[in-house]
């Protein structure tokens, strides 16, 4: 536990070392994410939840930023969101939140570690990939002109940066392996089994509790959401959360809190739901009819 200081000098001090701290912590942290993205989306929610500040840059995986050498240099994987603070670079959206969640506690003074049932279910819905069940519902025609706006893209960009053409030549196997994936009816069935499991699990658990693991709202939750809004963007929310009751009256509760309206809410209502897509359409319009990639 942690000893809290007597006497008021040291009191005093304390509290410029946790003012500091916290000054440090806020100064030092950068977010680059997509609004879009899921896991961007899990990490924001956190950051919204846990009350931290922190440098905001998107990039737009559609249009191939994240493919740009100074975001691939810093991470290889090209995905999102990519958390940086100070020296500590972090990829996975599910490692982010555990070192946002333990930096929080020691700074506030805490001994609060994640408890059993809360990493339980964050290792379950950290183990759906939402890729192939996302794609697989978008349709062809605006898939394969982004999938091959990408590719041009990381053609571009390897000439630009020789010296990771490896790295480049990667995600281009990357991009027709997610094709030839997409081709599999087996494959995109077991996605969407698998999506099946999860949310029947959380159906069971919230005729249990109100929040997925227990009567408080945790970082379980923000990894959860998401999930819930990816399946309202793709139009599916009535087959597979309104069918579930207890999903459907929970997600339904959750939009009221102000850390979904921030991170979810604001791109989701109305003709913003649009928008993104639209614009990012355009723009890819224009560049190929350029050959600007």
């Amino acid at each position: 536990m942690h000893a809290y200081p007597s006497g008021d000098h040291d009191f005093e001090c304390w509290t410029l070392s946790v003012i500091t701290k916290h000054i440090d912590l806020c100064l030092v942290m950068q977010l680059y994410h997509h609004p879009f993205s899921m896991d961007s989306q899990k990490v924001r929610l956190v950051l919204e939840e846990k009350g931290i500040d922190y440098t905001s840059y998107h990039v737009n995986p559609l249009t191939g930023k994240n493919m740009d050498a100074s975001f691939f240099r810093m991470n290889p994987t090209a995905k999102l969101p990519v958390f940086q603070n100070g020296a500590h670079i972090i990829f996975r959206a599910i490692d982010i939140i555990q070192y946002i969640h333990r930096l929080t506690v020691s700074l506030n003074g805490e001994d609060k570690p994640i408890s059993n049932e809360v990493m339980e279910w964050m290792q379950k819905i950290e183990g759906w990939s939402s890729k192939i069940f996302t794609l697989s519902h978008v349709p062809d025609k605006y898939r394969l002109f982004v999938s091959k706006f990408i590719r041009r893209v990381a053609i571009a960009r390897m000439a630009e940066a020789p010296d990771m053409a490896s790295v480049y030549h990667g995600k281009l196997r990357e991009a027709y392996d997610t094709e030839d994936k997409l081709k599999d009816p087996d494959i995109v069935k077991q996605s969407e089994e698998k999506l099946a499991r999860l949310l029947d699990d959380a159906e069971m658990q919230l005729n249990e509790t109100k929040y997925l693991a227990g009567d408080e709202f945790t970082i379980a939750d923000t990894m959860f959401v998401p999930v819930l809004a990816r399946i309202t963007l793709l139009g599916l929310e009535e087959e597979l959360i309104n069918s579930r009751p207890k999903i459907a009256e929970y997600y339904n509760f959750i939009k009221h809190r102000p850390s979904y309206k921030v991170v979810i809410g604001k791109y989701f209502s109305g003709w913003r739901r649009h928008q993104t897509f639209l614009k990012t359409m355009f723009f890819l319009g224009i560049r190929s009819l350029f050959r600007r990639y």
